[in-house]
């Protein structure tokens, strides 16, 4: 965000596709017009410059709207020409209920990053119920964006390819990719705010 801010971006779309609830609200400290992108898209990238997409018949869902709120012409393009590129995009004036449903789905990032695999279920259901506590607590609506949402099912289903393995979540990835930094505290850690809040 201070790069473009150095690059004298001020009136553009600023458009938040990272995981999370949190990179809108710094961007909307900076510049005017803000969106939010609910990302679902199952991809590997742990090597620079390539990315293998597993999603079919689109390679992911990109929907957008306006931060917090709402929708406008600008939007309505982006999601035209995610659409001409092979996504599925559709303007949502309240993409941040499909954000923070979202989410709930990321909790397990952590889970499936920092323990041997194996049955993780209990912990990753006590991990979205006391989500699901703290939003209400919050009084934050959400939308289920998982596998069974209808979009999903019809748009983009999970399709294996020959010779490529999907290394694990965005959580995981960056730690095969020796990142520096994982995501962790902007997802989980955005439920402990938020149960610390209220």
């Amino acid at each position: 965000l201070l790069r473009l801010r150095a690059a004298k971006v001020s009136e553009q779309p600023i458009v938040c596709a990272q995981n999370g609830v949190t990179n809108e609200r710094f961007a909307l400290r900076r510049f005017p017009n803000v969106y939010a992108m609910t990302v679902i898209l199952p991809a590997t990238f742990v090597t620079t410059g390539e990315v293998t997409a597993f999603g079919a018949p689109h390679a992911g869902i990109l929907d957008i709207g306006r931060y917090p709120s709402g929708s406008d012409d600008a939007a309505a393009a982006i999601s035209t020409a995610l659409n001409k590129a092979g996504f599925a995009s559709t303007v949502d004036a309240e993409i941040m209920q499909a954000k923070y449903g979202k989410l709930v789905m990321n909790l397990a990032n952590i889970i499936e990053a920092a323990l041997a695999p194996g049955d993780h279920a209990a912990l990753v259901k006590a991990a979205r119920d006391e989500a699901l506590a703290v939003y209400a607590a919050a009084g934050i609506q959400f939308r289920d964006v998982g596998e069974s949402d209808p979009r999903r099912q019809s748009l983009m289903q999970f399709t294996p390819i020959a010779g490529a393995a999907r290394v694990g979540s965005s959580t995981v990835q960056s730690l095969v990719r020796h990142t520096g930094s994982i995501e962790t505290d902007y997802l989980n850690g955005e439920i402990v705010l938020l149960g610390r809040l209220h």
